[in-house]
């Protein structure tokens, strides 16, 4: 009798972390859907192969439909590697509220609207496994991305209310935590359009920004997030959260909670460049 294969459906794949994570899956032996806004797929003997499919995160039909053929292709899905996200940078005070809902209608909403799309198949089925892509920013608050922090910040929150509601249909949640990782995103992040030369935070901004992305250029290599995310979803209890990144970046995590908060915030104002 063949080996049923898990099916995993993995946005944000065009690109980055979610690519680095459809690879690995169907070089593992996934049968892997990656979706994205543009479409994308994937091939190799490195990769594996996977299946790739326009889904606009931020559009609710959309996800729907996509998702919907995903479960009238395979059957089923056991795994949702939520993956689609971007960044803005600027000033808090000056980024436009039209322009911090974009952030948060792909990095929250975006996210919500796949899951709540899977659930139903996966409470059916009684079982399946939710890793959802936050950021070390989304316990640490990064100065000039303030919406990009507060998004990955209610994500936190949603996937831990989230966890308690699916653990009865043997549901897992986990929450991936990255720290600077090199991909396209430091060259796609969007700049406040208010937050250009001139602005009383103009310079902080670019100071804060510089550091910033020269510090993800160095980052750990995509692959080692997904390398993460596999062991997330082979693990048979998957824990609630995880970091992946260099080892001082996820000390932040320990120091935050440890460290009193003058303290951890004078060391952090340094190594965010203030």
């Amino acid at each position: 009798m063949a080996e049923i294969r898990r099916v995993a459906l993995v946005t944000g794949a065009s690109a980055g972390i979610g690519k680095a994570c459809a690879d690995r899956l169907a070089a593992a032996g996934w049968a892997v859907t990656g979706a994205s806004r543009r479409g994308c797929g994937g091939s190799g003997p490195a990769a594996g192969s996977w299946t790739g499919m326009v889904m606009d995160v931020d559009q609710d039909a959309a996800v729907r439909a996509g998702v919907a053929s995903v479960i009238e292709r395979d059957g089923r899905i056991d795994a949702l590697v939520a993956a689609a996200g971007w960044g803005i940078a600027g000033a808090a005070e000056l980024t436009g509220i039209a322009e911090a809902k974009a952030q948060f209608e792909t990095n929250f909403w975006g996210c919500v609207r796949v899951v709540q799309a899977v659930l139903p198949q996966m409470r059916s089925q009684q079982h399946g496994r939710l890793v959802l892509i936050s950021s070390i920013g989304g316990v640490i608050g990064i100065p000039f991305q303030a919406y990009y922090s507060a998004s990955k910040f209610a994500l936190e929150g949603f996937a831990e209310a989230l966890a308690y509601e699916v653990a009865p249909f043997g549901i897992q949640v986990t929450l991936v935590q990255p720290g600077n990782v090199a991909t396209d995103f430091t060259a796609s992040r969007r700049r406040a359009e208010a937050g250009i030369s001139g602005a009383p935070y103009a310079e902080a901004m670019t100071k804060a920004v510089t550091a910033m992305e020269r510090d993800e250029a160095a980052g750990a290599p995509a692959d080692h997030v997904a390398v993460t995310v596999q062991r997330v979803l082979d693990a048979r209890r998957a824990p609630r959260r995880v970091s992946v990144g260099k080892a001082g970046e996820r000390a932040g995590l320990m120091a935050k909670r440890l460290l009193p908060f003058r303290v951890f915030e004078t060391a952090a104002r340094g190594s965010l460049g203030l």
